[in-house]
């Protein structure tokens, strides 16, 4: 079976990188040519059927696609109705969907001739899988990740390490995964001709939105070749985790134009939407310009861009990409906020259940299935993206859970 993603040319934002009147590219003008070049090597790589048959050959042979869409049989007996079905990206070499988009980023940089890889992370899912394809593919590699998320998630620092990469240590702000982005994105504005950003998610100034998106629609693709195989029709929710975005916009994509699929995005209220330690942008945010892109962010009293928090490092962090604010405006896809309590109750239920460890991102959107199936009939279709595996988690929950 080909599982090759089909080239779409829907919801592509404007010629100045606006979805709506969310993205663009709000950086110095001396930076703008170096992405609008950016722009114009994607699009050209994007095209290159050579290009494409050596990310998918990558992506088959290394990573491991296609990742199996299973049938979740005790969870849906747990629930009493409808099917649900799990995406299982946690299967994926490193053990998360971020590889699909490092792969194609990275082969990016090789073509273009860059000889050094820098990336952001938070959960250090996105940092291990950029440490690995520079591996693969001789590159020198550094990583900017935030001191507080270099401490809960040292397995992966360790693996970065590992893999040969140089870690760098964030200890401004909140000293999280926006703090990593910003240094991450310094460093690359002092050496813009010299290193390749490989951006991690669904944000950013444009093209990386567009570029992110594009590489994690393999998802998306895949579930939609392989609900119709198994069921002969469209699942009727997709279901997703989001901080900046790449898994749940991965996961929607392909759907975009089926009206009947309900897509539902998950963010992270951590504490409660009341509680002043949160990261539901989408919930509670306001339109700002943040990092480059114009989006939604929590503010301040002041209007400036306030604290996140969440139990999960991985979407920790205070917007959200500029294509899920879009899909928020004109109501294609509907996103609710889901607590650390309850994503830490849905780890252990699918690891109970299922055998299935997922990732405390990915837990936010197993949580909501609480909320859904008592809304659901015993038709309905339910598909969860399992963004990632809870090796990196079960240490830290495991204190939480005895």
């Amino acid at each position: 079976m080909n599982y090759k993603v089909k080239h779409k040319n829907y919801n592509y934002p404007d010629v100045n990188g606006f979805f709506g009147e969310f993205g663009g590219s709000f950086v110095d003008d001396n930076f703008k040519p170096v992405l609008k070049k950016l722009e114009q090597d994607f699009f050209f790589a994007w095209n290159d059927e050579t290009f494409l048959d050596a990310w998918y050959d990558l992506l088959v042979e290394y990573s491991g696609r296609p990742t199996p869409l299973y049938f979740a049989k005790k969870l849906t007996e747990y629930y009493g109705k409808g099917k649900i079905y799990l995406k299982r990206e946690d299967l994926n070499h490193t053990g998360a969907h971020k590889i699909n988009n490092v792969l194609g980023q990275v082969l990016l940089a090789k073509k273009l001739g860059r000889k050094k890889i820098i990336a952001e992370t938070g959960a250090g899912q996105h940092g291990v899988a950029t440490a690995t394809a520079a591996a693969l593919l001789d590159m020198d590699c550094e990583i900017f990740m935030g001191e507080k998320d270099i401490h809960r998630q040292h397995l992966n620092v360790e693996r970065m390490k590992l893999l040969g990469a140089k870690v760098h240590s964030v200890d401004t702000g909140t000293k999280t995964l926006k703090d990593a982005c910003d240094a991450a994105i310094e460093y690359w504005l002092r050496h813009p001709n010299e290193v390749f950003y490989c951006l991690g998610s669904t944000v950013g100034p444009h093209p990386y939105p567009m570029i992110v998106r594009n590489f994690q629609s393999i998802i998306g693709a895949e579930i939609k070749k392989q609900i119709l195989e198994k069921e002969n029709k469209l699942p009727d929710y997709v279901l997703a985790c989001v901080g900046g975005g790449s898994n749940a916009m991965g996961a929607f994509y392909a759907f975009l134009e089926d009206e009947n699929v309900k897509l539902i995005a998950l963010e992270a209220a951590g504490e409660g939407l009341n509680s002043g330690k949160t990261s539901a942008a989408l919930t509670l945010g306001k339109k700002m310009i943040l990092q480059g892109m114009m989006q939604y962010a929590l503010q301040d009293e002041n209007g400036n861009v306030a604290k996140s928090y969440s139990i999960s490092a991985g979407i920790d962090y205070p917007g959200c990409g500029p294509e899920h604010c879009y899909l928020k405006d004109i109501g294609r896809a509907q996103y609710y906020a889901i607590t650390d309590n309850e994503a830490v109750a849905a780890f252990a239920l699918l690891s109970r259940l299922e055998g299935i460890i997922p990732a405390i991102e990915s837990s936010h959107a197993v949580a909501y299935l609480e909320k859904l199936m008592p809304q659901t009939s015993k038709d309905d279709i339910i598909v969860v993206n399992i963004s990632g595996r809870g090796d990196k988690d079960t240490e830290r929950l495991l204190q939480l859970l005895t």
